[in-house]
Parts: structure tokens; C-alpha cells; sequence
């Protein structure tokens, strides 16, 4: 079925002329002096100690941790604010988001597969919700904020420099038209496709869309995913319908898309669950607002009949997860040090509820495919950071692979990344 893709362009076309965004970073004089390759007298950035009594500490909470036989885990770095990560080519380094201000570059210097060294990246840059990070096969770094997209053509040949290139490819203000920028729903993740496209979420920031945002919505990509050239061209919207995904990632068998969707609160602990979607060709429809998760109806949309534009093109869910669970990152194996049932599985991150009665999540999961790429089986792979007393001790956002075949596990309640290794 061939879908045309939505034009972004019309969404800002009948936007109000703006002058500037409410949160702009306010960094165009230093980005300036980077293009063209001049210092901006900006001083080395916040570096984060890696030993003492807080990395003792984390490093007890990881005795809790359950893995199956033969896995092991350690503490990889400490980083404030952990989120999503972004795994280098050559110097063992690993970019960490923030929903704050700060970009971390953690890097393994001695190899042994430990961060020595947790610096800020590229201080002269001010970021604005750098949740996002993604890096491509020839070394390419790309920053998606909450309304800029960033990227650095050489992130580890200047990491060692508070001066770095950075050449931002969607201005600031130009990624969602500036009013609906927002505090929720802002985490914005980013991947690089087989297509060499950059593929990027953008979570809508209600809890349910009204009725009168869907057409902006639907033309500017917002609650649902949107995807660019790498110099920020050509522009499309290639699924809409998707609440707040802040994880997915290309399964390397196929080249087809999956992500995951977080769902609408306020319905219960229960319902409606969480979603780990796959996108069969672009053009796609995933629900929101309509079904709050899964085919349950949200309390505002019930009732109405789903318009057939929509209805057509309307994709189920791979698996429906445990409600509220708040699906994050994810990723897929490719590595040769886990056994070869994880080969080409997919790990992701449940973050855990901020308000169900009963608290859940705070997990890694694992997700087995079947012979024809569909999803067969979700379990839980490592978890223990949610403590008896219904505490956490952690809170799991993103899950990538490191340079040795092990993986990292990103928590932005502990401040910390942590790596999962096996050993026979």
C-alpha cells in the first residue's frame, strides 16, 4: 500500500511568525565561531569524579540485580541525569543524553571496558533537553533537543577540546513550530536508517491530543516520527499516531523500523498497556489518540468512530507490555559475546511508572523474534531495581551495545550506566 508521505513544510506555513523559541539556547554567536573553525573561549567543561562513596554505593544496589546464568553486571560510568546513549567507533566512548542541559562523554581509555573519564560535551554549545544521541558508521554524532537537531561531523577527533564542530542541521525553533513547544513529551530520540536518513521521534505533549491540534499534529510529525537527510533536508513525516516513543532502533536483519510507545495515564493501574511497535512501510497510523494503548479506547475519543483515514492505515502492536511500565530504549543485538539465542533479539529499557498505585517497571527486557521478523516472546531480562518496598533504586531509560559485545544500561535515577557481560 502506497502512502504519501506528509509534507512537514505545511505544518509551519500557517504557523504565526515567530521571532524566536521561548527556550532558545542562545548560542548562535558560538556556533558561528565554531563553523568557522575559531575558538569561543569557553573552558573546559564539568568533569564527574569516578570513584568514592556514591560509586560504592551504586555498585552495591548492582548485588540486587537479577540476570540469568552466566551474565554479570558492573558499573560502567557515572553520569548525572543518564538517558539515552550513543556508542562511538574507535576511542571506547559513549555519548549520554540528558533531559537537562549536559551532554556526557564517557570514555574507556585503558579498555578495559570501564569509563576512566566522564567529561562534559562540547560545554560552548548551550543544549536545551539533549535527550537524544545517535552516531553513524563513519562518525557522525547527531544531538536531537527538544526543538533543534544538532550535529557534530567529527565528535571524537575534537573530543579532548571544549571547541567542537557543530553545525546545527535543524535550527533552533524549526524542529516543531514553536508554540507547542513544551515541557512534556520533550525527550526526542534519534537512529540512523539503512536509507542513511535520520529518523526522529517527537513525542506530542499531551496526555491525549485534542481534537484540535490532530491536523498540526499529523502535518508536523508531532506524535509520531519524522525523518530527514542528514544535512536536515528533505523532511518527511513517516508515521503518525504514536503518543510519546523515546526508543527505537533498526532491526539489522531487515532494515525495518520498531519502536517503543509510552501510553495514556489517568485510565487505571492497569490499562492501557504499553506498546513495542514495528513499521512495516512508512505512512502508518498507531493509534493516539483514539486508543489509549493497544485497542482501548481513551475516556475522550470514545465513542466516536475512527475516521477511515485513519482506520486504514492503523498497525497493532507487536507486543502490548504491562501498563505504565514506560517502555524506553531499545536496541538490537548484533554482538558475539552473548549466546546465540540473543542474537538479533532486542533489549529494552522499562523505566517504571511515575504514578501507578502499584509501582512496576524498572527493568530490562528481552524480545525474541520469530523465523519471519514478528515479535514471540517479551521477557524480563534483568531487573531488581525496584525494591520490595516499592522503592526505586533505579530507573533504566536506554540499552545499547558496546564495542566488546557487552551492553550498557543507561539509569537517569542513579546518575549512572551500567555494563552487562557474560562470561562461560
Amino acid at each position: 500500500m502506497n502512502i504519501k508521505l506528509i509534507s512537514v513544510a505545511a505544518a509551519f506555513a500557517g504557523a504565526s511568525a515567530i521571532t524566536g523559541s521561548t527556550f532558545a539556547a542562545g548560542d548562535e554567536a558560538n556556533l558561528d565561531r565554531l563553523g568557522k573553525f575559531q575558538t569561543t573561549g569557553t573552558g573546559q567543561g564539568q568533569v564527574i569524579p569516578q570513584e568514592g562513596k556514591y560509586a560504592d554505593n551504586i555498585r552495591k544496589i548492582l548485588q540486587t540485580i537479577k540476570l540469568p546464568p552466566g551474565f554479570r553486571i558492573e558499573l560502567f560510568a557515572l553520569a548525572p541525569d543518564a538517558r539515552h546513549m550513543a556508542v562511538g567507533r574507535n576511542k571506547g566512548t559513549v555519548w549520554i543524553g540528558t533531559r537537562k542541559s549536559k551532554v556526557w562523554a564517557a570514555t574507556d581509555r585503558d579498555m578495559d571496558n570501564i569509563a576512566d573519564t566522564v567529561e562534559e560535551f562540547s560545554p560552548s554549545v548551550k543544549f536545551d533537553i539533549p535527550n537524544g544521541v545517535c552516531y553513524s558508521a563513519d562518525g557522525f554524532l547527531f544531538i536531537a533537543e527538544r526543538n533543534r537537531v544538532m550535529m557534530f561531523p567529527a565528535a571524537e577527533f575534537f573530543m579532548e577540546s571544549p571547541d567542537t564542530v557543530a553545525v546545527p542541521i535543524v535550527p533552533q525553533g524549526k524542529l516543531i513550530p514553536v508554540e507547542e513547544e513544551s515541557y512534556n513529551h520533550t525527550a526526542r530520540v534519534c537512529a540512523l536508517g539503512p536509507d542513511n536518513k535520520l529518523y526522529i521521534s517527537l513525542g506530542q505533549p499531551h496526555n491525549v491530543a485534542p481534537p484540535d491540534k490532530l491536523k498540526l499534529y499529523d502535518q508536523a510529525g508531532i506524535g509520531g516520527m519524522i525523518r530527514m537527510n542528514r544535512d536536515g533536508s528533505g523532511r518527511e513525516v513517516v508515521a503518525t499516531g504514536i503518543r510519546n516513543s523515546v526508543g527505537h532502533a533498526f532491526n539489522p536483519a531487515d532494515g525495518v523500523l520498531w519502536f517503543t510507545d509510552n501510553q495514556v495515564d489517568g485510565m487505571g493501574d492497569e490499562t492501557p498497556p504499553g506498546e513495542l511497535n514495528k513499521m512495516p512501510e512508512v505512512g502508518k497510523w498507531y493509534g493516539h489518540p483514539h486508543y489509549g494503548g493497544g485497542k482501548v479506547r481513551t475516556n475522550e475519543y470514545k465513542g466516536q468512530k475512527i475516521p477511515d483515514s485513519y482506520a486504514s492505515r492503523y498497525v497493532d502492536p507487536q507486543v502490548e507490555t504491562i501498563a505504565h511500565a514506560a517502555d524506553l530504549g531499545m536496541m538490537f543485538y548484533t554482538g558475539s559475546m552473548f549466546p546465540a539465542k540473543y542474537k538479533n533479539a532486542i533489549f529494552s529499557a522499562q523505566h517504571g511508572s511515575w504514578n501507578a498505585t502499584k509501582p512496576r517497571g524498572a527493568r530490562v527486557m528481552v524480545t525474541f523474534l520469530d523465523d519471519k521478523g514478528n515479535a514471540r516472546e517479551m521477557i524480563p531480562f534483568a531487573e531488581g531495581w525496584l525494591q520490595p518496598n516499592g522503592v526505586y533504586s533505579g530507573r533504566p531509560v536506554d540499552v545499547q551495545q558496546y564495542v566488546d559485545g557487552s551492553i550498557l544500561v543507561s539509569d537517569d535515577k542513579a546518575g549512572a550506566v551500567y555494563r552487562v557481560y557474560y562470561e562461560n
